[in-house]
């Protein structure tokens, strides 16, 4: 049953003065060049008029992630926060604005329904899925949109199988995970999405609290009550609210941006068809290569830090960019070339330290089996416009598109 009102859909075209636009999907932003040659650390000026520093090294940010002196803490003053949250609605209660010990505790009451051993049992589960879009995009004949066919159900359907939410109501949360988090949306139309995705998810606690299931949820209410640890619907709703927004919105995108990186490279796909084991590493180049989540890891000093010949003084904003880091030739060579066969784990496409991407595990399996059945069920797939008039996600803090028209 949806719990679900109303819906509808929006659209702006406001611009922002950091982040920059993205134009294309495969390179940096033109306006990183002369930011970097000024150094890897960097003051740079978000729309709200507040100014951080943007670190853009590999290694100093791989330090900086590990690095006690920094937190993830929206409560703090100086957080580069790309709009203003109401304060009711704000992720200081989810593990993702926690700090250890806190941030421990509460990752572990979500982290058993993303281990390894639970996804590779939800393989049969995500290949299901995948084959029915797939059916969908055959059934729409070409050319079709394969980013709204395949691309934005087959992540939305598993989180909301994992989490407990009414499948009927993925519309509402792809439609505001869009306004949230993308760089088209007004401040008004940010805070609008937050404000009902956040009512939406009271009802569902609520929901839950009553008639617990085998989801997420209910394991994490029920993991509360065991322990005897105090929570607030606020806490629970946050919870919720993050691992949608990172398990559906960023696997959406990277499905149809792995799509387009592969037409783009056509003798890396050829080499793909040919050996469908090289999937696991291709998956990781992938990530590395167009590194979605850019701008999706902002943190705050607690005391003075030198980096690189840079203070970065206490209590300053700081945004740990992780583009052109991936890019960072010292770590990979040839590093603005998809190389499949590259295969590292040593990008930062999926975070690091304490706060590395929970849902990293599923990620994986859901493109590795997405990418394969799409090229094997469509092996002459072709963009169906002009790449250059595919629209994207220019400054939004999970990069993406807005659709991917395909044809065979």
């Amino acid at each position: 049953m949806s719990l679900n009102a109303a819906e509808s859909t929006t659209e702006s075209t406001e611009q922002s003065t950091f982040p920059y636009k993205r134009k294309c999907p495969f390179s940096l932003p033109e306006e990183y060049g002369p930011m970097m040659e000024k150094g890897s650390v960097t003051k740079v000026s978000l729309i709200t008029g507040l100014e951080v520093w943007a670190v853009t090294d590999y290694h100093l940010i791989r330090q900086l992630l590990t690095d006690p002196r920094i937190s993830s803490s929206r409560k703090h003053d100086n957080f580069p926060f790309y709009f203003e949250a109401p304060p009711e609605f704000r992720t200081e209660t989810s593990f993702i604005g926690y700090d250890a010990p806190e941030h421990t505790t509460t990752r572990r009451k979500a982290a058993v329904t993303f281990t390894n051993r639970r996804v590779q049992q939800l393989r049969a589960k995500i290949e299901e899925n995948v084959d029915l879009r797939l059916d969908a995009l055959e059934a729409a004949g070409s050319p079709a949109d394969l980013h709204e066919i395949v691309s934005l159900p087959v992540p939305m359907s598993m989180i909301c199988e994992l989490l407990g939410v009414p499948y009927e109501d993925h519309a509402f949360f792809a439609e505001h995970g869009t306004n949230l988090l993308g760089g088209h949306s007004t401040p008004d139309q940010r805070q609008a999405a937050m404000v009902e995705v956040g009512r939406y998810l009271e009802k569902l606690v609520g929901l839950k609290e009553r008639e617990p299931g085998d989801d997420l949820l209910s394991r994490a209410i029920i993991a509360y009550r065991d322990s005897g640890e105090e929570y607030t619907t606020r806490d629970l709703v946050n919870l919720c609210r993050l691992l949608m927004n990172g398990g559906h919105e960023t696997t959406a995108n990277m499905i149809s941006l792995c799509t387009m990186a592969l037409l783009r490279n056509p003798e890396q796909l050829e080499q793909l068809k040919a050996d469908p084991t090289l999937i696991g590493p291709a998956v990781e180049e992938l990530v590395r290569y167009i590194t979605i989540g850019d701008l999706a890891v902002p943190r705050v000093a607690l005391d003075d830090i030198e980096l690189d010949g840079v203070t970065i003084k206490k209590g300053d904003g700081i945004l740990c960019l992780a583009l052109p880091a991936n890019r960072d030739a010292t770590v990979f060579e040839r590093p603005d070339e998809l190389i499949l066969s590259r295969g590292t784990r040593r990008h930062l496409g999926f975070g690091h330290g304490a706060h590395y991407c929970i849902g990293a595990d599923l990620a994986r399996v859901e493109l590795e089996i997405a990418l394969t059945k799409i090229f094997e069920r469509f092996p002459d797939l072709q963009l169906a416009v002009p790449y250059e008039d595919i629209r994207t996600k220019e400054g939004s803090v999970v990069y993406g598109v807005w659709s991917l028209p395909v044809k065979w």
